[in-house]
Formats: structure tokens, C-alpha cells, sequence
């Protein structure tokens, strides 16, 4: 069975060189030219991944990823036009699973959909995995993807929030260097000048009451990352 793809953009030359390159690669590629024709495709057919432009016609591509983030699961990456660092984050916050500025080489989106599709379908394979992760009197639930404190209310976690809470949560007391969180959260290393998870982490800090100024839970090492000083119990 081919990977099955869904490329959203508004660009008809790009949409056809992008399904004419995947398509050479053995991926089965359906193409939309905006909103409207990315939700008809969806009601006919399951995808495994969705490549979305940010700047589309009618509804934008972050407003389309966050409809689609708050009813399925399916991988996500998104396009944004001239790397903007802005775009990159609320795409991730809106529930991406990564995404590649434009002008981009086509072998590094190959790259970025098979690691996608590597991670997703790695996850599901996991057979014994936990269902949840506790820390400092907070539940992370992996099923549910979302946050439980000690008084039992949730806190909804974007993707990118929630892969990243993971990554730490199952390395606690070990220090992750942004290369390595990069990879929790896009399958890749992280830029020099990406500030992302920066961003991420500070956003993580709040979700959990964690003192900016002087963090007890996420903590900054200089020069090295950042670490969860928590011990973690892991239940099935």
C-alpha cells in the first residue's frame, strides 16, 4: 500500500510539480487548490499526511490546521512562505507536526515526510507503551494528549506543546539539548537562529505555573538545554 498524500495549495504549477515528484517516489498524491477542496478530499478518502500551505484563499492554512487538529490525529506540514518565524511557530501551536519555508528543495520535503510518517507510524506500533507519565503532581495522558493537575482539571496541549512535555517527561533529570527537543517535535535538528523551542518551552513554563524568572520544574542549562527536575512515575 502507497503512503497516501494530500497537498493543499493554491499555486496549480507547484501543486503539479510536487505531485508529479511524490508521486515518482511512490506516494499516492491528491491535490487541493484551498480550504473547500482540502474538506471535500478529506470526506472522500483517509490520508496519511497533509502538506498545507499557510497563505491559501478564503480560510488560511494555520485556521485550516487547527480544524483539523482539534477532530484527528493526522500528520501535518505545513508551508510558509519566506521562512517566517512567526508562521513556524503558530503552526506548531495550531498542532503541525513540522513545516518547511518556501522556496524549499524538493529532496528536503521527501525528507521531512518520511520522517513524519516514520514517527507516526512508529507510535502506533508502540505496543506497551504507558498511558501516562506523573510528575510533580501534574498527569501527562498520552491517550488523550492532554494535561491533568492534582485537582483534576485539563490542560489542552498543542502538538507541539505536548510532544515536547513528553520528550522531557520521559527523560526527567537528564538534560535535552535543542537538537534533541527539535527532534521530539519535527524529526530534525533545530536551526541556529530557530527560536522555537525557546518559545515552546516558555509557553510549557506557564501551562505549568513554572516561575519564568526562576523555573523549578523546566530548567535552563546554559550553553546545554533545559531539564524536567522531577521524578516521573510511568502507569499503564
Amino acid at each position: 500500500m502507497h503512503d497516501k498524500l494530500l497537498v493543499v495549495d493554491d499555486d496549480p504549477e507547484l501543486r503539479a510539480l510536487l505531485s508529479d515528484y511524490l508521486g515518482q517516489q511512490g506516494y499516492a498524491v491528491t491535490k487541493a487548490g484551498d480550504g473547500d477542496a482540502m474538506q471535500a478530499a478529506l470526506e472522500r478518502e483517509a490520508f496519511d499526511l497533509v502538506i498545507l500551505d499557510v497563505m491559501l484563499p478564503g480560510t488560511d492554512g494555520l485556521t485550516l490546521c487547527r480544524d483539523l487538529r482539534a477532530r484527528s490525529r493526522l500528520p501535518v506540514l505545513m508551508l510558509t512562505a519566506r521562512g517566517d518565524e512567526l508562521d513556524r511557530i503558530i503552526g506548531l501551536e495550531m498542532g503541525a507536526d513540522d513545516y518547511l519555508p518556501k522556496p524549499f528543495n524538493p529532496r528536503e520535503l521527501l525528507a521531512r515526510i518520511k520522517s513524519i510518517l516514520r514517527r507516526t507510524q512508529e507510535t502506533a506500533s508502540e505496543p506497551s507503551a504507558p498511558r501516562a507519565l506523573c510528575f510533580a503532581g501534574w498527569t501527562l495522558d498520552l491517550s488523550a494528549r492532554h494535561l491533568v493537575g492534582a485537582d483534576g482539571v485539563v490542560t489542552p496541549l498543542s502538538s507541539g506543546e505536548f510532544r515536547i512535555l513528553q520528550a522531557f517527561a520521559e527523560h526527567p533529570n537528564h538534560v535535552l539539548s535543542r537538537d534533541q527537543l527539535m527532534e521530539a517535535l519535527a524529526g530534525r535538528e533545530a536551526d541556529p537562529f530557530d527560536r522555537t523551542i525557546d518559545v515552546m518551552v516558555s509557553r510549557l513554563r506557564r501551562r505549568l505555573g513554572d516561575d519564568a524568572r526562576e523555573p523549578a520544574l523546566i530548567k535552563t542549562m546554559r550553553s546545554e538545554g533545559y531539564v524536567l527536575t522531577a521524578d516521573v512515575e510511568r502507569r499503564s
